[in-house]
């Protein structure tokens, strides 16, 4: 559980250098596009936004935003929220609501019509145009209804029943937080966007302003795996979560959100720590996929199953190590958990 200010920017600073570099080199092939040079200047502009919109969606909730909700990659608390504006700014993210909806997210994972950030059972639809724009192209429908909330947010109007409910009316200071922050994040992106018309750079409004709704492929591929497939209403996070294991970039991008039955489990763990965490809970824990190809396979599976059987579940393969002289009783858990609340 020890954090790291160290750790902490060796993360934040290559993502966000990343997230520069991928947002000039697409910005000057864009511009170096002409009639002499289309040829090779469109195919390589399109390389580029493609590479950075690789990278941009993983700016927002799936990686830095959660962590940083989790106050855990840093050890200085200011740098934790500090970066968690970055984040949530570029990513037009809303850090005030997710932190009370992930809470109890973890507190009653998957169980229904208690854990309305993620339903089970999930689905692919491979019909859907807007899951394929929002995989390989740009995610109109998504952009326009998150700039949508965010703006009548900024006038105080809540549109997402479940924010209302993770702050209430009855949360005065929530709802002032709530509404300031959408002022900032708004106001914010129209100044920038003003600057970028005024000083002729308008093409970077899509770049940066835009950034993070582009090719969401690699982030869909490492993020949907967290509880797709897995059973819900079920208290034993590695029969509802799923880890898989990767190469370091996906793992990199991802704030080590693979290893997501031990997050689940230990979720004051900072990310950085989850693969010593993994090595030592790996006796009592079911066998993870490595890659994910692995993982897809697996998942796909699953999901044929379902559509043949809507109440088919993953029964993860949980080893038999413990014997009943050796586990707690659940009502000393439910006390140290309470006094720790």
């Amino acid at each position: 559980m020890e954090t790291s200010d160290f750790k902490g920017f060796r993360q934040v600073l290559p993502q966000l250098g990343l997230f520069v570099v991928t947002s000039a080199l697409t910005y000057l092939s864009l511009i170096n596009i002409s009639a002499s040079s289309w040829e090779w200047a469109v195919p390589l502009c399109i390389l580029a936004w493609f590479i950075h919109g690789t990278f941009s969606s993983f700016l927002g909730l799936t990686g830095p935003v959660h962590e940083l909700c989790h106050k855990t990659p840093f050890k200085s608390k200011s740098w934790n929220e500090f970066f968690l504006k970055v984040y949530s700014f570029l990513s037009w993210s809303d850090p005030v609501s997710f932190r009370p909806s992930h809470v109890r997210h973890h507190q009653v994972t998957v169980h229904h019509d208690l854990d309305e950030e993620v339903v089970l059972p999930m689905s692919i639809n491979p019909r859907d145009i807007h899951f394929w724009m929002w995989a390989f192209g740009f995610n109109i429908r998504g952009a326009f209804n998150t700039i949508r909330d965010r703006a009548s947010e900024a006038c105080g109007v809540i549109r997402f029943e479940y924010t209302k409910k993770v702050i209430p009316e009855s949360n005065v200071k929530g709802r002032l937080e709530h509404k300031r922050w959408a002022q900032t994040m708004v106001g914010g992106h129209i100044l920038l966007a003003a600057i970028f018309i005024l000083t002729g750079h308008w093409p970077l409004i899509f770049i940066v302003n835009l950034g993070a709704f582009y090719f969401a492929w690699l982030a869909i591929a490492c993020g949907m795996p967290q509880h797709i497939g897995m059973q819900p209403d079920i208290s034993d996070f590695r029969k509802c979560c799923r880890t898989y294991t990767c190469n370091w970039l996906p793992g990199f991008l991802y704030w080590n959100m693979q290893y997501h039955v031990e997050h689940h489990m230990f979720p004051a763990v900072p990310f950085y720590n989850l693969p010593k965490l993994r090595q030592a809970l790996t006796h009592d824990l079911p066998p993870a996929p490595h890659g994910l190809i692995a993982t897809w396979k697996e998942i796909i599976h699953i999901l044929k199953l379902q559509k043949q059987d809507p109440a088919y579940c993953f029964q993860a393969l949980i080893p038999q190590n413990s014997t009943p002289g050796e586990m707690t009783d659940d009502s000393v858990l439910e006390k140290e958990a309470s006094a720790a609340v």
